[in-house]
């Protein structure tokens, strides 16, 4: 779960400014925005204005995951863009002003803060008022939109029920006021054994298209596997290994497990044709390799326990994501920790020591890497596509949802 970033542009320009978009876009203003302003304890150097918290959560995640205990400069600089009531913004510029009704709450960013947050300790506090944040914009219907107060999708309701289940929450014990749980909500954007085509069942989607018809996503499919099977980002290598499985029919409606393994199942059908994921993005005539969204089905296709079914997806990110993931933390850290969740070592990825370079994006850690990756057998954005960003108007009118599946993610602006 990654890149995200590029959609949370898109997101926040089709809720405030759908009806502007058109003029903006026939009169762009002349002027150049001044360069952005990169806090020292933040990873990366580009403009974080819409994955700020969300690559500063994966790179602390990655690092505490190999060993490496991260900067204070940068576990307190996360910290501090806590607003009181507890949500995360993707991004505040000044973090020594409250929150107010202005405030652009993101729940994906709140969720991978709750993580991280979790993950290195001494935050408990700061983690519960995330959590109970996340729990007061639950909708009606049991899941959770990535601004709240706009209708559920699959991605956004994943990314939260991992985020509870790290936190120690029980999702079908956490339920909106009209009683529906949060694994209600999720199951609800599974596409079912009646789904055509065929090849699409299993899969999760993002939200229903106009025609009312929800198309398979990726993104949602990857997130839904973790949500399903009660894991977070990051997943311990497991030593068992079987084969995926297609969606089980009649499905289990009820049981978040089963759904996942049918999601797996998608993934790793999805993956055999040329051993990545693509996705079609503005502009371009023909699909085009989907780099995050590999990595996010490796991960998810190992929680599974299917690393197999993962394992030419991992050999294709070995030698093709570098450019993708170049001086990006949240790209670099979900490489981490897709090598993490195949138990493949993250200093020798196609020739890349992943470690170095994400501890390079950001403040020098308190210590570095000394041993190889913790082997447990249990469970346990990105700056870089303008052009998203440029198009935001657009994706009002086109849907959201059919870009997202491109490159919703997180995975690595």
């Amino acid at each position: 779960m990654n890149v995200r970033r590029s959609a949370a542009a898109l997101a926040a320009s089709a809720v405030l400014c759908a009806g502007a978009a058109p003029a903006a876009l026939a009169a762009p203003s002349p002027s150049t925005p001044p360069a952005p302003v990169i806090p020292s304890g933040l990873y990366g150097k580009k403009d974080p204005t819409y994955d700020g918290v969300w690559r500063q959560s994966f790179a602390l995640l990655a690092q505490n995951t190999v060993g490496v205990k991260p900067a204070k400069e940068a576990v307190d600089w996360l910290a501090g863009q806590q607003c009181a009531n507890g949500g995360f913004a993707s991004f505040r510029a000044d973090a020594a002003t409250a929150c107010d009704d202005k405030t652009m709450f993101d729940t994906n960013a709140t969720a991978v803060a709750v993580q991280a947050l979790k993950a290195t300790g001494g935050r408990d506090a700061a983690v519960k008022k995330a959590v109970d944040w996340l729990k007061s914009v639950q909708n009606e219907d049991g899941g959770w939109a990535f601004v709240p107060g706009t209708p559920s999708e699959g991605n956004s309701t994943s990314i939260v029920i991992s985020a509870l289940t790290v936190a120690g929450e029980k999702p079908a014990e956490v339920k909106s006021k009209a009683g529906k749980s949060a694994y209600e909500g999720l199951l609800a954007f599974q596409l079912g054994c009646a789904a055509e085509p065929a090849a699409d069942r299993g899969a999760f989607g993002y939200q229903p298209a106009p025609d009312g018809k929800l198309p398979a996503n990726a993104d949602a499919t990857a997130a839904a596997v973790l949500a399903g099977l009660g894991q977070g980002s990051v997943v311990a290598p497991s030593a068992a290994d079987t084969p995926a499985a297609a969606l089980a029919c009649p499905a289990g409606a009820a049981d978040p497990a089963a759904a996942a393994q049918g999601a797996a199942g998608y993934l790793a059908e999805a993956l055999k044709k040329d051993g990545h994921l693509t996705a079609v993005t503005p502009g371009a005539d023909q699909p085009t390799a989907d780099t995050g969204n590999t990595a996010d089905a490796v991960i998810a296709l190992a929680a599974a326990g299917h690393k197999q079914s993962a394992a030419g997806a991992l050999e294709w990110l070995k030698t093709n994501s570098a450019e993708w993931a170049k001086d990006s933390p949240a790209a670099l850290g979900t490489l981490v920790l897709a090598a993490h969740a195949t138990g493949t070592d993250p200093k020798s990825f196609g020739g890349t020591d992943l470690v170095t370079a994400l501890n390079a994006t950001g403040p020098a850690p308190q210590t570095s890497a000394t041993a190889e990756p913790k082997s447990e057998a249990k469970d346990e954005g990105s700056d870089s596509n303008v052009w998203w960003i440029v198009g935001a108007g657009l994706a009002a009118g086109m849907g959201i949802g059919v870009l997202l599946s491109g490159r919703r993610k997180k995975n690595q602006l």
